[in-house]
């Protein structure tokens, strides 16, 4: 995420001022499409699967093919609005999103839709970072520019919570299709108004853009959660598996020692020495791979196992969504009676409960006794943890640096959910091979979810002994 305090470095030229509220919806109804998408496609994952001949394995890539470039390039999407101009950035990341989408709502085969899934990960990672700055650069500073980017949260909130419902509607009604679909005529038509409306700024002070970097480190996870995928068919001694898992480590190397270098890196490796930032990030990084992957083993299970329709299975999860809207919403307020780490650790006892708890499904599960309870523990907390996790990585670096700690706050949460959708739905896909029916895939599901709880007990123990108790470090803001 860009710096908020982009706006003091920023030179403007405007041609007619346009309404704040114009700029505004313009710029929220980028981050939405954006986030929205991030979701969108669990509950049609069935759908696709069905109607493109997709393996359970190759599932998660219609997933991660989006999460990974999102979450690699979203960074340089930052570096290079500041460089090039955020309009001109927005307005490139926004045709770029939604020609995707199109070529996605086309696709024949697998790999065409996965092919249009990446394109749009990275037309995401150019948008999202431009809408932020935009609004920080079209209101000055005070109430007006404090509105705005509270309505943005709220929007980029408000469109993870409603993915599910809007995927079971347009999937039920529709196609899969149009959960990809979807994003053309709204995509058009805020291209039209922000190439029409948004003025053009850029910083006068920029750093280079560190395009190998980018490369580097998204292509090396890449590689990474294709060798993982591979142990699941071929086992963790073949070839096929430890190639481009060493591919990927190698890559990731390749990636720090350019860093270490780089006049302007895209990931300063010197922030890392901070405690605070490390070990925020690192338990972010655990704290993804488990809860990430919530929505879409859930999706699996109730249309799966359960029968639930498209329809069925997105408003089954409003509690949960909800629930994760309601946690950030209270995060700060609990954060300044209790404290930021205390707050991160009680919300990730609770998603681990959660967990533990939805792990225990079966065949017979109903949605009072086995979705309601354990999703609502899982996402609150999943709600409570982010807020104090990012304030305790941001308290602790210099202010000029603010936004780039949150940048990479976002990209961990992100990476850490690929590649723990990887490692899980790899497990899953074994225990389900080793039974028959409903109850095998239930099973599957449920270890998923047990395993995830175990990954988060692993980032409680790390957030008690690693993240500081300083008090200059746990307040927020």
């Amino acid at each position: 995420m860009p710096p908020i305090t982009a706006a003091a470095q920023s030179s403007t030229s405007r041609r007619t001022a346009a309404p704040a509220w114009l700029v505004t919806l313009l710029v929220c109804a980028g981050q939405f499409l954006v986030i929205l998408d991030v979701s969108v496609v669990n509950v049609a994952l069935p759908a696709m699967r069905t109607g493109l001949g997709l393996s359970e394995l190759g599932l998660q890539w219609i997933v991660n093919a989006y999460v990974i470039t999102f979450a690699g390039f979203m960074l340089l999407g930052g570096r290079a609005a500041d460089l090039f101009g955020r309009k001109r950035i927005f307005v490139l990341g926004l045709a770029l999103f939604t020609v995707a989408s199109l070529a996605g709502g086309l696709a024949q085969e697998p790999w065409q839709l996965i092919a249009a899934r990446t394109v749009q990960g990275v037309g995401a990672a150019v948008l999202s970072p431009a809408t932020l700055t935009i609004l920080t650069t079209s209101f000055p500073a005070g109430p007006a520019r404090t509105r705005a980017i509270a309505t943005w949260t709220a929007v980029g909130a408000g469109g993870g919570a409603v993915g599910g419902l809007v995927g079971g509607v347009l999937t039920q009604w529709l196609s899969w299709r149009w959960v990809l679909l979807v994003n053309v005529p709204i995509g058009a038509v805020v291209l039209l108004g922000a190439v029409r409306w948004l003025s053009e700024s850029r910083r006068d002070a920029v750093r280079r853009l560190d395009v190998p970097g980018a490369l580097l480190v998204t292509g090396g996870l890449g590689l990474v959660a294709y060798g993982i995928v591979q142990t699941e068919t071929d086992g963790w001694g073949s070839a096929s598996a430890l190639l481009p898992l060493a591919a990927g480590l190698a890559v990731i190397a390749v990636f720090i020692a350019v860093e270490a270098r780089a006049k302007a890196p895209l990931m300063p490796l010197g922030l890392f020495r901070l405690r605070s930032v490390s070990a925020a990030n690192a338990a972010m990084v655990l704290a993804g791979a488990a809860m990430f992957s919530m929505w879409y083993f859930l999706s699996l299970y109730v249309q799966n196992v359960l029968g639930y329709r498209p329809l069925q299975a997105g408003l089954s999860f409003i509690p949960h969504s909800l629930s994760i809207v309601l946690g950030s919403k209270i995060g700060p307020r609990l954060m300044n009676r209790v404290g930021a780490k205390t707050l991160a650790v009680t919300g990730a006892v609770l998603s681990a409960a959660g967990m533990a708890w939805q792990g225990t499904m079966d065949v017979h599960g109903t949605y009072l006794g086995t979705i309601l309870g354990p999703g609502i523990l899982m996402a609150l907390g999943a709600g409570l943890t982010a807020t104090p996790l990012a304030s305790i990585a941001t308290s602790g670096a210099d202010p000029a640096d603010q936004g780039l700690v949150s940048g990479l706050m976002n990209t961990s949460r992100q990476m850490g959910g690929a590649l723990g959708l990887s490692v899980l739905s790899t497990l899953a896909a074994s225990r389900i091979e080793q039974g028959h029916g409903p109850q095998a895939l239930a099973d599957g599901y449920g270890l998923a979810f047990h395993i995830g709880a175990l990954v988060l007990l692993a980032a409680i123990a790390l957030m008690v002994t690693a993240l500081p108790r300083r008090r200059a470090d746990l307040t927020h803001g």
